[in-house]
């Protein structure tokens, strides 16, 4: 019988060294659950007392460009932290993610074999969930998002970089799925022909968020893109969104298509992949639950037509997400990790169900944003 064998830790010890920190090192592990970058807790013995820090080697297949990375993150985290500070908020540096620099005084630092690592404070006290408990942690989330957008409103030029081009540009999805149907490389398309149908029933709704926004009717805003509500920390003692994390894709982008893809991940009374169908449903005590969180921070900023399009936002890139998990069924599976032959199939599947359910409830939704907004 063979045993597993441990992987091998780096040397956490001279990584740490490389940052503006005193204290002795006494211990290194992996932490989180995130799939991307390493992730790492640090503990220095500072005059007797452990202190934590969170230490992450950057993944250089997924970010191509880890100055322009961390140029945004740095700028994102002082001015959120300045903000923070001048609205008198209590406990500023569980409130914003605080980033260590380097003893050089730069937010990343090189080790001798090119790996990029950055070091976080560690926000103690508080955590983040996989799985929402109910409305009210789904508030507390929605809330923390919003609050974020409001921080970074006033933040001064330039644009952020774009570490992720395209990210939410459905046009460009839409258009890959066409090119994916046209090829059919692995002979997929007639086992989908319904899923590909009710793709191409819905193009019109691609254009709709970036036709607002050629017009000048919907405002660039700086975004997280990203916003699964497991990248918000959340206080052990109060259940208040405290902090969010995970900076990697903050860029420029358009305020909806955060709230979309919270409605996307937090409504689905199922798993992502759940093959029974009629277990796929948006909860609308989720969905109020996050409306009245996101607007309670963002009302103050948010323009009227972006209001108007919070429920849309959802179902568009509910819908988005579907359509790049069908083309990449029909590409071979070659951008999302599958466990199973028709994975990404299960899941285009799952996300055009929750679409149905969407549009079923439309009304519903749109008079939930309108009570709240009007409030």
């Amino acid at each position: 019988m063979s045993l597993a064998v441990p992987p091998v830790l780096p040397d956490l010890a001279t990584v740490i060294r490389a940052f503006a920190l005193h204290g002795r090192y006494e211990s290194g592990e992996p932490y989180g659950s995130g799939h991307i970058n390493d992730t790492f807790v640090i503990t220095l013995d500072q005059a007797g007392r452990p202190v934590r820090y969170i230490l992450q080697r950057i993944n250089p297949r997924v970010f191509k460009n880890v100055p322009a990375l961390m140029d945004n993150i740095a700028r994102v985290t002082a001015h959120a932290g300045r903000r923070t500070e001048q609205m008198g908020a209590r406990d500023l540096s569980r409130r914003t993610l605080t980033l260590v620099p380097t003893r050089e005084g730069q937010p990343h630092h090189v080790d001798a074999a090119g790996g990029s690592w950055r070091c976080y404070l560690f926000i103690e006290g508080a955590r983040t969930y996989d799985v929402i408990e109910g409305p009210r942690q789904a508030a507390a989330g929605a809330r923390a998002f919003g609050e974020f957008q409001q921080l970074l409103v006033d933040l001064p030029g330039p644009r952020l970089h774009e570490t992720i081009p395209f990210f939410h540009d459905t046009r460009r999805r839409f258009d890959a799925l066409q090119r994916a149907i046209a090829a059919d490389v692995r002979q997929r398309a007639s086992v989908a022909r319904a899923d590909i149908a009710f793709a191409l029933e819905r193009e019109p709704m691609v254009d709709v968020l970036l036709g607002l926004h050629r017009r000048g009717e919907l405002p660039e805003r700086i975004t997280h893109n990203d916003t699964k509500l497991n990248n918000v920390m959340i206080d052990d003692a109060t259940g208040e969104g405290l902090c969010v994390i995970d900076l990697d894709t903050v860029m420029p982008g358009l305020a909806l298509y955060d709230f979309g893809d919270m409605v996307r991940s937090a409504t689905n009374a199922a798993a992502e992949d759940e093959t029974a169908l009629n277990r796929v449903q948006a909860r609308l005590p989720i969905f109020e639950a996050l409306v009245e969180g996101y607007l309670g921070a963002a009302r103050s900023f948010l323009t009227n037509v972006e209001i108007a399009h919070l429920a849309f936002a959802g179902r568009l890139i509910t819908f988005e997400i579907g359509i790049r998990f069908l083309a990449d069924y029909l590409d071979g599976d070659v951008y999302f990790k599958t466990r199973r032959p028709e994975h990404n199939l299960d899941r285009a599947r799952n996300q055009f169900a929750l679409v149905r359910n969407m549009e079923a409830q439309q009304d519903a939704m749109e008079k939930i944003v309108m009570k709240h907004a009007g409030s």
